[in-house]
């Protein structure tokens, strides 16, 4: 085992993962409006903060994370492996005496910018390099520290007179990064791994001055995630794995992370474990014009916004952190077009390999895209000589084969509609996060809907959801297939 520095051809495959795992890494760094003021910036760190031990023990805190995945390696394959964290940087504000000496100040007003006490992030990362063999039994395990360390930064008027300075200073940081791995009974030669991320940290708030959670936080490691990278294999997807792997998949434990594969889909060599929920080889959106660091992300939306910000606050945003006073010059600008491209955009259109019937009405007065790839739009008299339905395509009263309150689908061979009580059970590959909450819970179903590709849809109201009536009311509900339900009967 080392922790030698990767290959170029492990660096260039963590290369085509980085973009992603940056924006785990930055994820909720700094929301909008971007200003240290505002209240959602005022808690900070909320996604992978792995806590000293003596902090963690009696909160909502964790000191470490648990991941385990399987892969295939080949004979003599190395495991690549880096842990990236935030290591949290405490910037206080000083401003220059007439007399000489510096005092600390909540806020500093320069000409562009007022600078204010803020904690900032530093990129850290631990390297670590083991062939597969010797992950067997124990395995590696290998400690890393970040010392503690200040620094001072000069700060100018426009005119280059020093008006004062920035102090930073971060705390001292220990982890260790743990690997094993244990070959599995099956068909194909299959290993789990185990990769575990603990901060070793030995600070306790017994008798320190702060010991609230912002004194916990420069001691911490921020937005803890892996990229794992096999030489030679592959890893099996943990959301989609093959039949003859489910089993083993179900018994892996991953604790406060979420591995799923990364890099181009096709390629299964690389994963990132995240603390952020995301299914296999997620992507950066190509029309992101930047990042924006705030919900992973509404580009428009915040653009629009930012750039609608009074001068004031963005001489505040830009004072707040570097990479705050960057969103505010992207969003100031961003040309037109630019914009224009983060107005919504199709990922997946099914292809059309046999031309509809030439009898056919069009849906909606809608035809399919013509050969010079735009619309042909057709008003409801039938202009191109075809007859048009009374009643648009979308409406249930179109077709009266469907009826939400009165069809039923079958579920574990019983017929299931509405007013039939079932148990949720989300599948893994469809659901979010939300979902996955209702694991186990009873429900009623509300309505059997179809959909114009020809997936049913259970319409659904949980038990004890206090806002039910309303949901009825208002017919808001929850959608699941019907696989992802059982009957109450069955349960």
């Amino acid at each position: 085992m080392t922790t030698a520095v990767f290959t170029s051809e492990t660096e260039s495959r963590f290369a085509v993962a980085r973009q992603v795992a940056d924006a785990v890494l930055f994820e909720g760094y700094v929301l909008y409006p971007y200003r240290a003021s505002a209240a959602k910036n005022r808690l900070r760190w909320q996604f992978g903060v792995l806590v000293p031990p003596a902090w963690g023990a009696d909160r909502e805190e964790h000191e470490f994370q648990h991941t385990e995945c399987l892969m295939e390696p080949r004979a003599g394959a190395t495991l690549s492996v880096e842990l990236r964290f935030l290591h949290a940087r405490r910037r206080t504000v000083q401003r220059l005496r007439s007399g000489g000496g510096y005092e600390t100040v909540p806020e500093l007003p320069l000409d562009d910018r007022v600078l204010v006490p803020w904690d900032e992030g530093v990129e850290e990362r631990v390297e670590v390099v083991a062939p597969v063999a010797e992950l067997a039994g124990d395995g590696v395990t290998v400690p890393f520290t970040r010392p503690a360390r200040e620094e001072t930064e000069a700060v100018s008027d426009g005119d280059g007179r020093p008006v004062g300075r920035l102090v930073r200073r971060c705390e001292e940081v220990t982890g260790t990064v743990r690997l094993s791995a244990r070959e599995l009974a099956g068909p194909y030669r299959t290993m789990r791994l185990t990769a575990v991320v603990e901060n070793t940290s030995t600070w306790s708030p017994d008798g320190d001055a702060g010991t609230d959670r912002d004194a916990a936080l420069p001691r911490s490691l921020v937005a803890t995630h892996l990229l794992l990278c096999l030489s030679a294999g592959s890893f099996l997807s943990m959301t989609d794995p093959p039949e003859w792997a489910k089993d083993a998949v179900a018994v892996c434990r991953n604790l406060h992370t979420w591995p799923v594969l990364a890099g181009e889909p096709g390629r299964a060599d690389l994963v990132l474990s995240s603390p952020i929920i995301l299914e296999d080889h997620p992507a950066i959106a190509p029309e992101s014009p930047g990042a924006l660091y705030d919900a992973t992300e509404i580009d428009e939306i915040l653009a629009l916004r930012t750039a609608a910000l009074t001068e004031e606050e963005k001489r505040e945003a830009r004072g707040t952190d570097d990479r705050a006073a960057a969103v505010i010059d992207l969003a100031d600008s961003m040309p037109p077009e630019v914009l224009d491209r983060l107005h919504g955009a199709v990922r997946a259109l099914r292809e059309v390999t046999e031309p509809p019937p030439a009898a056919a009405p069009s849906p909606g007065g809608r035809d399919l895209l013509d050969a010079s790839g735009g619309w042909d739009l057709l008003d409801a008299t039938g202009s191109d000589g075809v007859e048009r339905p009374a009643t648009p395509w979308w409406d249930p009263e179109s077709d009266d084969r469907v009826d939400p309150a009165r069809d039923r689908v079958l579920v574990g061979g019983r017929p299931v509609g509405a007013g039939s009580r079932v148990v949720l059970r989300p599948g893994r590959r469809r659901s979010d996060a939300q979902d996955l909450f209702l694991q186990g819970r009873t429900a009623q179903v509300e309505a059997v809907l179809h959909d114009v590709d020809g997936g049913v849809h259970l319409a659904v109201t949980v038990d004890g959801d206090p806002g039910a009536e309303i949901r009825r009311e208002q017919g808001r509900f929850l959608y699941f297939q019907p696989d992802e339900v059982a009957p109450l009967e069955d349960a």
